[in-house]
């Protein structure tokens, strides 16, 4: 038979796969090396005064942990010795004491390792020997059953029928409860007798705080109740709660990639926000108050968009007047720099700005410009209006110039000791743009026809008697319409 390579090369393969597993199996799991050539192990004898049932490959424990296997148990002239292979990397007291126990009432004996002492005694080693002084195994089965049937021919027949099926009734299926609740009365016991001072304590102690109980018991049925009522309505959402726990690994994980793209310019962000922090808390009642009047005057200006909107008028939306408040109030020229020093607005470049404060200095009160600087409130003083921070700081109090009808002086003559300079030449002065001609001409009221300066002449037809006299927002932005 001829076998193709692509066979061969599956046949190898399985070859080292099968071998590498029983390697792995025959290391790892029949640890073959330590049973065949104790590698790993070392042996220690245990002197007994009887074999207590013990047989070789029996379990030996340490600190309820497996460290080990009974390898031979045989008779001595005084009892019998077991050899124990226990593994090299189990650390074990030198001291300890061996003691056979049974896992069942019909035998699996094993060897359990015992510690003496805080375990402070040199390690267990390959020979050493466990005397038999610190050995010790259960009682001899044969004696047990024997003190129990004479105990047995001591009670009379037909009573200990009763006995036992009475017995049976209450105790029937009972013995792992039973052996639990009897081992664990054992330990409870010792532990108490061990820790008997601070039991005392406790019980001392627990009077104070039992009274706090009684004292709180009302607000402990309140969070009895509010945790009941939490309760019910988790229970009443029970939809909501389930698309939170459904949709918030989502959104956690939304939130997360947002902080990783805000990673970079979040932390320069949060320190420019530093200052803006100050300037907010300076100007905290300020701010209080322009968010309680902003409401406010947003239903102002709504109300004021709605004032005409049932009317038969065609004209809807907010009242409108184009009438022009030429000079009034007139401007405020105190406390800025005289026309001498003012730029022209052909000028394109950039000066610094004068020195000191420019700002209209008239009275508080005065009707000009007055949401202008002068009237700020000062923030650390209720009632105190000043157009800098310094004079709101300090005990110095506003005073104008003069009442703003007429110019007075150089606003900062006090500060920089500039004089008002004379007029500036004309040659320095850059040329004026030519002024276009403005022509005038009178038009005939009937037709609305007149001559233009090119000697022309023309009809404005809105401006005829028979032009129409409702006209619309759009025809009077837009001629022609």
């Amino acid at each position: 038979m001829r076998l193709s390579r692509r066979i061969r090369i599956q046949l190898v393969i399985f070859t080292i796969v099968a071998l590498t597993a029983l390697t792995v199996m025959g290391l790892g799991y029949a640890k073959l090396p330590s049973m065949l050539f104790g590698i790993g192990r070392y042996q220690v004898t245990v002197e007994l005064p009887q074999s207590a049932g013990l047989y070789a490959r029996g379990n030996v424990t340490f600190l309820g942990g497996e460290v080990g296997k009974v390898e031979d148990v045989r008779l001595t002239d005084t009892g019998a010795e077991a050899i124990l292979s226990l593994k090299a990397d189990q650390r074990i007291p030198g001291n300890v004491k061996a003691e056979v126990h049974s896992q069942s009432a019909v035998g699996e004996q094993y060897l359990a390792l015992v510690p003496q002492g805080n375990g402070g005694a040199p390690a267990l080693k390959a020979g050493d020997v466990i005397p038999v002084d610190r050995t010790s195994v259960p009682p001899d089965i044969n004696e047990l059953l024997g003190a129990t049937n004479r105990g047995l021919l001591a009670i009379p027949g037909d009573n200990l029928k009763t006995t036992i099926d009475e017995s049976y009734v209450a105790f029937g299926g009972l013995g792992p409860e039973i052996g639990r609740i009897v081992r664990g009365s054992t330990a409870l016991a010792i532990d108490a007798r061990q820790n008997l001072d601070d039991l005392t304590n406790l019980i001392d102690g627990a009077a104070p705080v039992l009274d706090t109980q009684t004292d709180s018991s009302d607000a402990v049925n309140a969070w009895a109740a509010h945790l009941a009522s939490i309760t019910r309505q988790l229970k009443d959402n029970d939809s909501g709660v389930r698309d939170i726990l459904k949709k918030g690994p989502d959104a956690a994980d939304q939130i997360r990639q947002l902080f990783d793209k805000l990673n970079p310019t979040l932390p320069v962000v949060l320190a420019n926000l530093v200052s803006v922090n100050q300037v907010g808390i300076t100007y905290r009642d300020g701010l209080e108050q322009l968010l309680v009047l902003l409401p406010q005057g947003a239903g102002i200006m709504q109300a004021a968009g709605v004032a005409n909107k049932d009317s038969k008028t065609p004209y809807k939306g907010a009242f409108l007047s184009f009438n022009l408040n030429v000079n009034v109030p007139p401007p405020c020229t105190t406390g800025f720099l005289p026309v001498q020093q003012q730029r022209g607005p052909v000028y394109e470049d950039a000066p610094d700005r004068p020195a000191g404060d420019v700002y209209c200095r008239v009275p508080q009160d005065s009707a000009f410009n007055v949401r202008g600087v002068r009237n700020t409130p000062c923030e650390t003083k209720p009632g105190k209006r000043a157009p800098t921070v310094k004079m709101c700081e300090s005990d110095e109090q506003y005073v104008p110039l003069n009442e703003g009808y007429a110019w007075k002086g150089d606003p900062n003559a006090t500060l920089s000791g500039q004089s008002v300079p004379q007029d500036v030449p004309v040659s320095a002065l850059p040329p004026a743009e030519p002024i276009p001609p403005l022509a005038v001409a009178g038009y005939d009221p009937v037709n609305g026809g007149f001559v233009g300066p090119d000697g022309r002449f023309y009809r404005q037809q809105d401006l005829a008697a028979d032009a129409p006299v409702h006209k619309t927002w759009e025809q009077l932005l837009v001629p022609g319409q």
